[in-house]
């Protein structure tokens, strides 16, 4: 692989990981909830969820989801139905008193599950990845270059937004704007699930 296509490849991971999916919406709701306790755990969760769903989507699980309706369907179902879980959850959150810090293993493990089993990354990295590998070239060097480029760039991401929202939840102190949040933050996660949940095979 070239240094010009490891840079493009970092371009364009960079402009689609900036743009807030499931995996950023969870990060920003629960950083508002946890503050900076919560940033290193879900970014851990992230980067590991990135790196499990992208080297599975290499080793050749982005073709089989791509190619069986059942093993798609399944994964899409399990993470609509994980977002939403955790959409009502922020909803209902208590706001009365000083925020509970979210446990930092239960944080990290949420923004796992949620960055790993986004059917819509697997296909997206299965579609996307290849055309960034040079078949005259070694594959496991490539492909090792490129999942820990996609990690870090993921990773660097999730913190970004986890400290700003980390800056957020120490100048909300009032439980009227903790609500509306915990319930704009929820309903995002809600949608999220919905949306995945509807997600048509080509997505």
């Amino acid at each position: 692989m070239s240094i010009e296509t490891w840079l493009a490849f970092l371009a364009a991971s960079a402009a689609m990981l900036i743009i807030p999916g499931p995996t950023i919406l969870l990060v920003l709701g629960q950083s508002l909830g946890g503050g900076r306790r919560s940033t290193l755990p879900l970014v851990l969760g992230v980067a590991a969820g990135d790196a499990l769903a992208l080297s599975l989507s290499l080793a050749g699980l982005g073709a089989l989801l791509a190619a069986s309706a059942l093993a798609f369907t399944v994964l899409r179902w399990a993470g609509a139905a994980y977002l939403i879980w955790l959409g009502i959850r922020m909803w209902r959150a208590p706001v009365e008193g000083a925020p509970a810090p979210l446990p930092p293993r239960r944080a990290g493990m949420q923004a796992f599950i949620v960055t790993a089993t986004n059917p819509k990354s697997i296909a997206f990295f299965v579609a996307f990845v290849p055309q960034f590998l040079d078949p005259a070239r070694p594959f496991l060097l490539q492909a090792a270059l490129l999942v820990a480029s996609f990690v870090t760039l993921g990773a660097a991401n999730a913190l970004g937004y986890a400290l700003l929202a980390g800056r957020l939840s120490g100048v909300v102190r009032r439980p009227g704007p903790r609500q509306a949040m915990n319930r704009i933050g929820g309903s995002m996660l809600i949608g999220a699930g919905m949306a995945t949940a509807l997600l048509g095979r080509r997505a």
